[in-house]
């Protein structure tokens, strides 16, 4: 498993969103699984694994005024349910991927046959729940959320010191995020600091499901995530959470922002053939100021440069003066490669373009002066 797993990547986070409730987190992992298979992305249903009986220490287990345990107890799943929802995303042809937040998970993760692991914003820093993660060898993605520099330089060197494939994602962890929030520039940070690595954009906004993954896709991200959610039984959908219809406008975005972007930044474009002809015809064409001899050694003094440029035309981007006639030619003519020879015109490829560029017109008769009234 490479790095590769992480390029274009869509990971649709599940999160408490089923909350504990087998059939309502089946539906949500069939409904997206016919929008990426409609937009043909790769998209990876995360979902969320703890060892809750372990979890929560017993003596705060009823502790309803503490949200995050509250959560955590009213949305368990045995483990069997949580096997039949990755065998789910596994058969609706979707990459699976856990957060796990515990080490039981992780065996878990493995048990089940995980293909990636995502690391919590909070723990990033725990020692002992990375170490079990690296130990997998399976592909890693973290979300940078509200950590320290120094930290992120930690987390990165960890991971990549153990040739784990590892990706990093920049995220603001408000919840929902307004435009204003998004810091989209720390994509260019991130991928200045750590250029070894695949960089991606992990996003609870709300507002708005296009401009930002074009800026983003632009800027070098290469993983987008964003918790999803489904309108069910009543259940009230959160702010930040993205319906099905709206990940239609996500994958969409995505490919255009490749189109618009085009084949990467490792090496110079290919320029189309159409394109060069257009530029070949702004080019000027070289003509003779007079009547040349065979023989003669040409310099500037001799031509003119003028539009347009004629196939197999020598134009102002070959001449450079030193060059000799092979034959005469009349004022006007054009100086093309069956009359002028050079040191600078031996090289086939140069002449193979010469003769395929410009116009394929010989050059019209000179108008007579127009008679006086």
């Amino acid at each position: 498993m490479t790095e590769a797993i992480f390029n274009d990547l869509f990971v649709l986070e599940l999160a408490n969103n089923h909350w504990g409730n087998l059939d309502r987190g089946l539906k949500i992992i069939r409904d997206f699984a016919r929008v990426v298979k409609f937009n043909n992305v790769k998209a990876a249903i995360k979902l969320q694994f703890r060892d809750v009986d372990n979890f929560v220490h017993p003596d705060f287990r009823e502790r309803a005024d503490i949200r995050y345990i509250k959560k955590t107890i009213d949305t368990q799943m045995p483990w069997d349910n949580l096997r039949l929802m990755i065998e789910t995303v596994r058969d609706c042809g979707m990459v699976t991927m856990v957060t796990p937040f515990d080490e039981v998970s992780v065996d878990k993760c493995v048990e089940f046959g995980v293909e990636i692991l995502k690391i919590a914003s909070s723990d990033i820093r725990d020692k002992t729940l990375l170490r079990k993660m690296a130990e997998t060898g399976l592909p890693v993605i973290a979300s940078s959320g509200g950590a320290e520099i120094e930290h992120i330089d930690q987390l990165v060197e960890f991971f990549t010191s153990r040739n784990v494939p590892f990706a990093l994602n920049h995220c603001v962890s408000l919840y929902p995020s307004e435009d204003g929030d998004l810091e989209l520039d720390q994509i260019d940070f991130l991928k200045a600091r750590y250029p070894q690595i695949t960089i991606g954009y992990s996003t609870h906004e709300y507002r708005d499901w296009w401009d930002s993954t074009l800026i983003a896709y632009g800027k070098g991200a290469r993983t987008f995530e964003r918790h999803i959610d489904i309108d069910y039984e009543g259940v009230p959908v959160s702010s930040y959470c993205t319906k099905p219809q709206q990940a239609d406008t996500w994958f969409r975005a995505m490919k255009k922002a490749q189109e618009m972007c085009g084949h990467g930044s490792a090496a110079r474009r290919v320029v189309p053939e159409g394109e060069r002809r257009y530029l070949d015809a702004l080019v000027r064409g070289v003509y003779a100021k007079r009547d040349l001899a065979k023989g003669e050694v040409l310099s500037h003094d001799d031509v003119y440069f003028a539009v347009p440029l004629l196939k197999g035309q020598l134009s102002t981007r070959e001449f450079g003066g030193g060059e000799y006639l092979t034959e005469a030619i009349k004022a006007h003519a054009p100086l093309d490669v069956e009359t002028v020879d050079g040191p600078g015109l031996k090289s086939p490829s140069l002449l193979r373009l010469i003769r395929d560029r410009g116009i394929d017109l010989a050059p019209p008769a000179l108008a007579p002066a127009a008679k006086a009234s």
